[in-house]
């Protein structure tokens, strides 16, 4: 019997890289994505456009987190055996500026989706993805899935919420809630807003002489950087565990902004210091965390061995950004 997945938030850099992830596994796959994405489908346009697999291995609706009925009415239609949420607000930065929309969006929707399996059929299994930035300002210089939580913004305090009410549906109510605390994960279906993308995108103006400067914030902050494809494939693992639980999913390595930048100027033979400036307006109101993730869990249990360090992912990146210019 084909298995039914549905992935919330279906058109973003996650999501998209699920959706090929299960029809290449034989799933019947089902998306949902918001009002406000029409338009903005690139990362799925290649499938919507081959009639062998839009309507027949893959579909799409429109609907909303902040929309219980939406959200009801997809669940009920499609019935499917799994959901994959990567449809919440993602951005620290961000949630500085929305705090309410930011908190609503990636913590009380995952409860009403909660609600809507309860209620319907508990058989329904839940992938949740969480952020490393629940780990905030740690003392810990290697994070595990038994390290507190200190979440030190709205964003971090929602995903914080999200996990929590994983655990307590399936401490409580016998739901299937799995999930991955996600460290930065990148790829070229990245958005600009993105500082990996960002980097990328205003390097390569600079090497074809679009733009002299590239203006970025806290360059010493240090990161955990790795591929979305792998961490995608973690996800699909983690789901089919007999037991709900949740994974670390990280490289293990830490590099920071500046070294980011140096990797893809070295690539495109461009000086640092003649391009890059330091903005002020660009600094986070709170400091930023220094976290690397310990995989030993995922290494174990999922076989989880990411094989893309930082200069292949800035490889990756580059390559892509080229082709736009062709």
């Amino acid at each position: 019997m084909t298995k039914k997945a549905l992935v919330l938030g279906a058109t973003g850099q996650d999501g998209s890289y699920m959706v090929e992830l299960l029809i290449s596994k034989k799933y019947e796959v089902h998306g949902m994505y918001r009002k406000s994405s029409v338009g903005n489908t690139k990362n799925i346009d290649h499938l919507i456009s081959n009639q062998k697999i839009f309507n027949k291995k893959f579909f799409l609706h429109k609907g909303d987190l902040l929309d219980p009925v939406s959200l009801n009415n997809i669940i009920n239609e499609v019935n499917p055996s799994e959901i994959y949420n990567f449809a919440d607000q993602d951005h620290v930065g961000w949630s500085y500026d929305i705090p309410s929309y930011s908190f609503k969006t990636t913590a009380l929707s995952v409860i009403e989706i909660f609600e809507i399996i309860r209620k319907k059929n508990k058989k329904i299994k839940y992938f949740q993805p969480i952020s490393s930035n629940i780990f905030g300002l740690t003392d810990t210089l290697k994070q595990n899935e038994k390290t507190a939580y200190n979440p030190n913004s709205i964003y971090a305090l929602a995903k914080t919420t999200a996990i929590q009410a994983c655990k307590m549906y399936s401490r409580i109510y016998n739901v299937h809630a799995c999930g991955a605390i996600f460290y930065n994960h990148e790829s070229p279906r990245r958005s600009s807003d993105y500082v990996s993308k960002k980097i990328v995108e205003q390097s390569v103006e600079i090497y074809m002489k679009k733009r002299k400067y590239l203006y970025l914030g806290d360059v010493s902050a240090k990161i955990d950087w790795g591929y979305s494809k792998e961490y995608v494939e973690a996800a699909w693992r983690i789901m089919q565990q007999k037991k709900p639980d949740f994974f670390i999913i990280a490289t293990g390595q830490q590099n920071s902004v500046k070294d980011f930048v140096t990797l893809c100027f070295k690539k495109l033979g461009l000086k640092y210091s003649n391009h890059v400036r330091v903005d002020k307006k660009l600094l986070r109101p709170s400091k930023t965390s220094s976290l690397i993730g310990d995989i030993k869990k995922a290494k174990k249990i999922l076989k989880f061995n990411p094989k893309i360090n930082i200069k292949k992912l800035i490889d990756i990146m580059i390559e892509s950004e080229f082709k736009k210019y062709k």
